[in-house]
This record gives structure tokens, sequence and C-alpha cells, in this order.
């Protein structure tokens, strides 16, 4: 691994020319790693709906060619200046949000929203000169919220990078990375449902599920699964789900039916999908005097939410919630300890992999609405 420090690497990466095209295998140069920079081997990748999201380039900024992935696993190749963190041979898991340790946001306790690191979908370059680190023939290859991790190696802000367990299974953890931390902190961390209580989730994808089982780890006696998609909730079981609702089965409010289940509401509902008329249901439907809405899907940017001020009035509260308010560097590592004591199991998100090479594959699983994460082997 040594003799690789401080020159160019050439690798396989998997580039998005254009919106909505499939991936296509290239021979990338990656640089090395700038100040409080490091370039990681990515292990294991898994593919999310926001790389998706993106790469169809519906209603946002698009910057191609590209190199999408977020979720993953790897092991430290080499660090540049500044990097005292992590040292090579180090196994880390890249974020897409980041953790400085110097900003207000970071020195709080009550935010993860760190001001130099926080998500960028529109920036494809590094900090530190506004330059990608990936190239094809000197011409630049564009990096997608600070980890592009769909290439055997790449540059990573340190401050975006969980240094975690080496005994861990980066096959496993890599989905911490992303869209399992999200949800499940959502519930621990944000909602924080009691024993015994009661709580709906909006939305039976990754985070939702995820959701779920923060609530079952928590000891929600009630799991009320909201989805369009009746396909979701035989699933949905494996992750504490006791109770269904397909809104499409109803003629009167969703909000109305949980409100008729409940006796009046669930004790704390969780909102996974980022559909504005889901994410009103889902604080109409928690329970008086004490019920807790989050909101954790994220809306179209013209979307507004509307209700009466009397259900702030009645004593419920409505949160939001980034990465379910985990610190990158901090918690996440945690987190891979939870799961490697068996406090939280991810075998069960994990539902196809896949070698690099096929990457196109589990664009088309996900498009296609089957699974819940595909893994992505880079060594085969």
């Amino acid at each position: 691994m040594a003799s690789t420090a401080g020159k160019v690497i050439k690798c396989k990466a998997a580039v998005a020319w254009e919106a909505g095209k499939p991936l296509v295998m290239e021979e990338v140069d990656v640089a090395p790693p700038q100040k409080d920079e490091v370039r990681v081997k990515i292990k294991f990748t898994a593919l999310c709906h926001t790389d998706v999201f993106f790469w169809e380039a519906k209603g946002q900024t698009p910057v191609f060619p590209r190199i999408f992935g977020h979720e993953a696993g790897g092991i430290v190749e080499s660090v540049g200046e500044g990097v005292t963190d992590v040292v090579p041979g180090d196994h880390v898991l890249p974020v897409f949000t980041g953790e400085c340790k110097e900003c207000r946001h970071c020195k709080s306790e009550e935010s993860n929203m760190c001001d130099l690191l926080r998500i960028n979908t529109d920036r494809g370059v590094m900090l530190a000169d506004g330059k990608s680190r990936f190239s094809i023939k000197g011409k630049p290859i564009y990096h997608f919220v600070g980890t592009s991790t769909f290439s055997e190696y790449t540059i990573v802000h340190v401050g975006c990078l969980a240094k975690i367990n080496p005994e861990a299974p980066l096959d496993k953890v890599c989905i911490l990375s992303c869209g399992i931390s999200t949800g499940f902190g959502a519930t621990v961390n944000v909602a924080k449902p009691t024993k015994g209580s009661s709580v709906a989730v909006f939305g039976l994808g990754a985070v939702g599920l995820s959701a779920c089982e923060g609530a079952r780890v928590s000891g929600a006696a009630r799991i009320i699964g909201i989805d369009i998609n009746p396909d979701r909730f035989e699933e949905a079981r494996k992750f504490g789900c006791t109770d269904f609702v397909n809104p499409k089965e109803h003629t009167k409010p969703v909000q109305e039916v949980i409100a008729e289940m409940t006796d009046g509401g669930v004790d704390r509902c969780l909102e996974c999908t980022g559909n504005i008329n889901a994410m009103i249901s889902a604080f109409e439907c928690v329970h008086d005097g004490w019920g807790v809405a989050v909101l954790v899907g994220v809306p179209q940017k013209d979307a507004v939410f509307k209700t009466h001020p009397l259900q702030f009035l009645s004593e419920k509260t409505l949160k939001g919630t980034f990465y379910g308010n985990y610190k990158p560097r901090t918690d996440i590592p945690r987190v891979v300890d939870l799961y490697m004591n068996k406090g939280l199991e991810l075998e069960k998100f994990i539902t196809h992999e896949v070698a690099f090479a096929d990457i196109n594959k589990a664009f088309d699983l996900m498009l296609s609405g089957q699974g819940i994460r595909c893994i992505i082997r880079m060594d085969d």
C-alpha cells in the first residue's frame, strides 16, 4: 500500500457521462490527497436512492461527467498534509456530510450540521483547491457529495471519514454511512419512543425500514407501517412492523385512519418519503399532549407544509432531522459497535449483491423497486 503514496493511481471507476445513461467502466487517474484529504481503497459500496436521484438529474443542477456513490466501506491508502486522525490501513466509512470538530455546529451537542463539510450536492470538486482529484486523459471527472465511492480509489476530506473497528465486516457496515443511520438515528436520537409506545412510519424503503428497526430496538409495542406499495408489508415484518396501512385503500385521510386505530393517535411518527402530503399526515396523526412527529424525507424544493395552528396548540411536536442527528466521526463508530454487539441487525437490509462490473444491475434493481440494499463488490 505504501508504494503508491504520493503518486497518481490508475484504477477502475464507474463514470456517469450524462443524466440517466448507464454508467461506463473507465480507467481514471486518482491524484494523491492534498491537505486534510485521505485516499481510500473502496472495498464495498452500496447504491442509495440519492445516487439515482442525482444521476437522473431531476430538479437539480446537473454535474457531469461524475462519479457517484456515497454508501461504502474501505481502507485508508494514504493521507495528505495535516491528517492525523487516520493512518494507512485504517478501516473507514466515507460519509456524505462531515464533522470538522471546529465550527459551532460541531461543538454543539445538539447539532451535526457542520458549517464546513455539510452536504453540498452541486459541488463536484474538493474544498482545498476547488479542483477534482479524478481525471481521464487530463480532463476532470467530478466528485459527488465528497465521497464518489463508485471508484476503486477515491479522495475524501478527513472530516467525512468515520474510523471504525477493523473487525467489522465492511460488506455489512458500509450501509451505515447513509440510509440506515439516517432512519435508525431519526428514531433513537430524535423521536425517542419509549418502551411499550406506538410508532407510525410513513414510507417503507430503506430509510423507513431502518426507522422501524429503531422503533423495534427501542421496545415500541406497536409499529405501524404506511406505504402505497403493499408488497413492502411482508418485508417490513422483519423490522418489527405490527400493522400496515395503505392510504389508497381508504376513503378518509390516512391520519384519521391511524387515529382510529390508536385511540387518538400514535406516540411517535416518522415520515420517510419526502412527500409533502405524507409529512402533513405524519404530524396530524400523532396524539395530542405528547405526540412527536419527525420529518426525515427530503421534499421537493417548492413544497409547502400546511397545517392548522391548533395542531401545535394541542401540544404536538414537529421536528426535523439530518442524518439521524449523528456526527459522522464521533457517532458512526459507535453505531458500528452496536452492530458488532448484536444490538442492530444489518443483514436483513442487504437483499442483493453484484460485482463492480455489473453496477448497472444495481440501478435496474433500484428503479424496479426490488430489494432494499444492493452491495457492490469492488474486488471482483
